[in-house]
């Protein structure tokens, strides 16, 4: 067995190579990693765990792909279609200020409007020729009449598309999902997917770091994918954030199975391999925000925290995970307690993390600016007096 103690305090002073990670993976088992990542997450990340606390605008969830695990897509007419006017938009974001959120995250499904008249037609009765326009005039609007902030996920966005959004949104979110190819071949999960290529993916987060956009971006584990791709995976983020510095946060999120689609037969990843792919992502990126998704573990999310974690994600009190509708949110009670039972304390952050306040200049509009002061103290977290 490697030297634990060695490593750790060699992996807080220099970023690991991808080779020598193989040699600890090939020398540790899984006990001595989550060990390693728990260390190197205490001198990287020494303050609370965090999570989001949020309302989850679903704008409009037609879209242009087809994904085999997914059942956020609708079609024209299905039952659960939503396609959410300005008024029902500020309806919903006024509850989420009723209830103390801070984050208005609007998911839709991408440029629908290149595949559906319905979505085309709809867009223009509000003044709009795309889903991206349709998003930023919402923005402005919960902005305006909630001050809450705007995170928007709507698959791969152009410069453009992205520099719009960078007026109104605090942050935003695309996953990585997995760096392979090999995804989008026949039989695989991306196959009628090309928005999820990963150079498409890739593209947009180099984007968004030349436009010092702070981004949310993960992996989803489960899916087909090989443990040497979830390496390759997580080195790829690596280097975009060398680069830009642009990445906030990275989730590792675990494929849970739906009905009525392709992939429903498909097994979750075995909870020892997710893990271990955990534990990695903390050591390979030491410093970055690492976050796993409560809800797509609810029987042992507690596990997480010793494989270095400091995040929780999104949590809403008031709306569902409509990505994951089979899959409701804890109480923000209970994730208190499991926090504090680890010997953590959970605290309320803001769509973008405290260093991209305090620390890293640029990566806030200016017109954004007092919108963030509003709700967050000099740590950068939300005001504890907000949330009471």
């Amino acid at each position: 067995m490697l030297d634990i103690d060695y490593l750790a305090e060699s992996t807080t002073k220099r970023q690991i190579s991808k080779d020598g990670l193989y040699r600890l993976v090939e020398n540790c088992d899984i006990k001595s990693l989550v060990s390693l990542a728990g260390r190197i997450r205490s001198h990287y990340r020494q303050g609370p765990i965090t999570y989001s606390r949020k309302v989850f605008i679903n704008l409009l969830n037609l879209c242009r792909d087809f994904c085999s695990y997914c059942t956020y897509k609708k079609q024209p007419n299905q039952y659960g279609l939503s396609m959410l006017n300005p008024d029902q938009v500020l309806s919903i974001a006024e509850v989420g200020r009723r209830y103390r959120c801070t984050e208005a995250l609007i998911v839709t499904g991408e440029s629908p409007e290149q595949k559906y008249t319905e979505a085309r037609a709809w867009l223009r009765s509000h003044g709009c020729d795309s889903t991206i326009e349709y998003v930023d005039k919402v923005s402005k609007m919960i902005l305006k009449n909630t001050g809450l902030l705007p995170h928007t996920n709507a698959g791969n966005l152009g410069r453009e598309e992205l520099s719009l959004l960078r007026e109104t949104n605090v942050s935003m979110g695309c996953m990585l999902e997995s760096s392979s190819e090999r995804l989008s071949e026949r039989g695989m999960a991306h196959e009628f997917a090309p928005s999820k290529n990963p150079k498409a993916r890739r593209r947009i987060l180099e984007y968004a770091g030349q436009l010092r956009i702070p981004m949310t971006t993960g992996l989803l584990l489960g899916i087909g994918e090989t443990f040497d791709e979830v390496i390759d995976s997580l080195f790829v983020l690596r280097e975009i954030h060398e680069k830009y510095g642009n990445i906030q946060e990275i989730i590792i999120q675990n494929f849970v199975s739906k009905p009525d689609t392709v992939m429903r037969n498909m097994p979750g990843p075995p909870l020892d391999y997710f893990v271990q792919a955990v534990a990695l992502a903390r050591i390979i990126l030491p410093d970055m925000n690492i976050q796993v998704p409560p809800n797509l573990n609810p029987r042992n999310y507690s596990k997480f925290i010793d494989c270095g974690i400091n995040d929780w994600g999104g949590i809403s009190p008031v709306t569902i995970d409509y990505v994951n509708p089979e899959s409701p949110w804890p109480k923000i009670q209970e994730v208190i307690a499991i926090t504090q039972q680890a010997g953590y304390v959970l605290r309320a952050r803001l769509p973008i993390y405290p260093e991209y306040i305090n620390e890293k200049p640029g990566f806030i509009n200016e017109n954004l600016r007092e919108n963030i002061h509003v709700l967050s103290g000099s740590d950068g977290l939300v005001r504890e007096d907000y949330l009471n």
